[in-house]
């Protein structure tokens, strides 16, 4: 009698997809870095300036874990696309958004709403990834994404959005209404 895990062929990652995919969550997340850096500055002196800080860090530790990951997988993200990235954060730590900085303005509204944004894509990313099934190998037939830390991520990136719209809304009145 054979094992179930001889008569089951063991699921894999498709590196085709997957490493384009996370590619350009990369590049997504290295722009994050910089606007959340920006907004930091933008809300420097305000009652959310130590959201918007801790909101950064993490912004910054999740892309070095999502490189990690990358990376874990087998693969070297591309050097097109990391010049890309950065390319794309310097343009981000300008804030086209919000240039004057200004949390009482339109910009400042669009800035919130791209945030709010960039945190949905990836609050996505980590729900594909745990909607594949469970033990799914990596491509080179290694061991299964972690399931924990990828529901902690989810978690992590659905609180992240609160917080960013606590302050678009406790804020939105400033915006606004005449004074």
């Amino acid at each position: 009698m054979m094992p179930d895990t001889a008569r089951t062929p063991m699921r894999r990652l498709d590196p085709s997809t997957l490493y384009p995919y996370l590619e350009l969550h990369l590049v997504g997340a290295t722009n994050g870095v910089r606007l959340f850096d920006a907004a930091h500055t933008s809300w420097s002196g305000t009652p959310y300036e130590e959201d918007f800080a801790r909101l950064r860090m993490s912004i910054r530790e999740e892309r070095s874990g999502l490189k990690r990951l990358i990376r874990t997988l087998g693969h070297r993200p591309s050097l097109l696309k990391q010049t890309l990235a950065r390319g794309l954060s310097v343009l981000s730590a300008h804030n086209p958004l919000n240039p004057r900085r200004r949390t009482a303005s339109a910009g400042a509204q669009l800035e919130l709403e791209a945030l709010l944004s960039l945190l949905k894509v990836k609050e996505c990313m980590w729900a594909t990834l745990l909607a594949l099934p469970p033990g799914t190998a990596t491509p080179d037939g290694g061991p299964a994404l972690d399931r924990t830390a990828l529901e902690q991520l989810l978690t992590d990136a659905r609180a992240q959005q609160e917080s960013v719209a606590r302050v678009m809304t406790a804020t939105a009145a400033a915006r606004f209404l005449q004074r």
